[in-house]
């Protein structure tokens, strides 16, 4: 059989077509406000070509666009390279930034990045904060999420149908919520109006509210739905970290190769450990292939899987089961006991404490720590940075020169930098690194550190140091032995050859 050549180009622009197609609608400046505007609801994400975690999300972007279309839910994108200034004048600041749009308004988009997650929380979006749940959607809403809460009340306004619906508006993007007052849902759920019923798709599937449900709170809603949408024991990943980070309570990790032939076998022994201690600590299994570099921040140094170590999110404080033992339920259940008893010891990394201090800014370690930061006759200084952070690399020379300017002062103040990667702060000091770099000033005589958020320069350093330092920092007299140096002839020359002198060395 013969194609003619009209036929075999005309079909591979349509497959070129096909493949180019895309369901996610370009955004400029000349239409921005016509396509967004109007929508009850679109996501927008606002992306740079070259930015790597854009180039992730891209695929998985489209393919939600995609789902979502015949729900009449639409996904958009700016490319911030071609259209700077639009991305500009809407305050974009980091690539992606994804929004999501109701008339023209705004909020942070706060969900996965992945296909499946973006289009369940974009269909959350779409519903009302708590949907009517009917005996015709009955079996598929209670089904429709990981976590479903259903009200069953005798009338719309039946209480605690207010405080349902206030916590509901609050958490619409972490749940699905719907309240029915049709006798033949209420029947076929088997439960006594007024009642509030979590549908899971773990562990116990059905848990009814076990407190008087008329006069149930916000609050105690908001609470019992949060202590039970955390599985018994659960795989933790980059997708639902944040639910953890964000319950307040200390995780517990089991660190073990994803294939391994035993897994199932490991978690489910510490299922009942981690049912022992539910509402006090979460029980996680994270891939330790996977997650090597998070190992290796929570202090388990050894490539030896399965391993297990127990985190304080609050406080950052990592306590880690000793790696040349294995790991025994029992073991690990005497282990949470004493933390949860404030008689477990925190293992803190730290380098090796430096042989000398050769340069005017001091190389902190996290073993010295207490030692040279809480010195209380000292004013301190403290950079924490890490190694790979561009900023931190820029700052390095301006903050030597910190240190230059009060080397004759180092009895009285001390300009200290700490790679927070490789040193655990103590825990002595009651705030966490969350990025890079960090800059901390510690009075004489105080614990408590206050923050640097200014500009970078030299200038801004010095004025910062002189406003809050508590000791004098001025050069001390010389020893009546030594030839001390005649005055200058003019304060005020001298200080504007020293100004001078500091631009020289930026």
């Amino acid at each position: 059989m013969r194609f003619s050549p009209l036929a075999s180009s005309v079909t591979l622009l349509s497959l070129i077509s096909a493949v180019l197609a895309s369901d996610v609608i370009d955004l400029t400046p000349s239409n921005f406000d016509a396509v967004v505007n109007p929508e009850p609801l679109i996501l927008v994400e606002f992306f740079a070509p070259w930015c790597g975690h854009c180039k992730a999300l891209a695929p998985h972007y489209e393919e939600a666009a995609t789902a979502l279309k015949d729900k009449n839910i639409k996904l958009a994108k700016v490319n911030c390279v071609d259209e700077a200034d639009l991305c500009q004048s809407n305050g974009i600041q980091g690539y992606p930034t994804l929004r999501v749009y109701r008339n023209g308004e705004h909020t942070d988009y706060g969900g996965p990045r992945k296909a499946d997650g973006i289009i369940s929380y974009m269909i959350k979006q779409s519903l009302p904060a708590v949907s009517e749940v009917t005996k015709e959607n009955f079996e598929d809403f209670k089904k429709a999420d990981k976590v479903v809460a259903l009200a069953f009340l005798p009338s719309n306004t039946a209480a605690p149908a207010p405080e349902f619906s206030s916590t509901a508006e609050k958490h619409r993007e972490d749940y699905l919520f719907g309240l029915t007052t049709d006798k033949d849902v209420i029947e076929a759920a088997g439960v006594t109006p007024p009642a509030i019923v979590l549908y899971r798709s773990f562990d116990e599937p059905i848990i009814e509210f076990p407190y008087p449900v008329p006069s149930a709170s916000q609050k105690e809603i908001e609470q019992w739905i949060k202590d039970l949408s955390i599985p018994i024991i659960d795989q933790v990943n980059a997708e639902n970290y944040q639910v953890y980070a964000q319950s307040g309570k200390p995780l517990a990790y089991l660190f073990i190769d994803a294939s391994d032939s035993k897994l199932q076998e490991h978690v489910d022994a510490l299922k009942p450990v981690a049912d022992k201690y539910k509402g006090k600590i979460n029980f996680v299994w994270i891939d330790a292939i996977q997650f090597g570099d998070h190992a290796k921040a929570l202090n388990l140094n050894e490539a030896k899987w399965p391993a297990f170590v127990i985190q304080d999110l609050e406080k950052q404080l990592k306590f880690p089961y000793d790696q040349s033992l294995d790991v025994k339920p029992d073991e690990i259940d005497q282990m949470v006991k004493a933390f949860l008893d404030h008689k477990l010891v925190p293992t803190l990394k730290s380098q090796a404490i430096p042989d000398s201090q050769d340069e005017s800014v001091f190389n902190l370690v996290g073993k010295q720590f207490d030692e040279v930061v809480f010195d209380d006759k000292k004013d301190v200084f403290v950079e924490f940075y890490a190694s790979w952070c561009g900023h931190c690399k820029r700052l390095k020379p301006t903050w030597d020169s910190l240190g230059d300017r009060y080397i004759s002062a180092k009895d009285r103040i001390t300009i200290a930098k700490m790679e927070a990667t490789e040193n655990d702060l103590p825990p002595s000091v009651d705030f966490k690194i969350s990025g890079f770099p960090t800059l901390k000033f510690k009075k004489a005589g105080s614990h408590e550190f206050i923050d640097y958020d200014g500009d970078r320069s030299l200038e801004s350093l010095i004025a910062f140091v002189e406003e809050n330092a508590k000791n004098s920092l001025e050069p001390k007299a010389e020893s009546k032995n030594e030839t001390v140096p005649p005055p200058p002839a003019h304060e005020g020359a001298a200080q504007e050859e020293l100004h001078v002198d500091h631009h020289d060395e930026l």
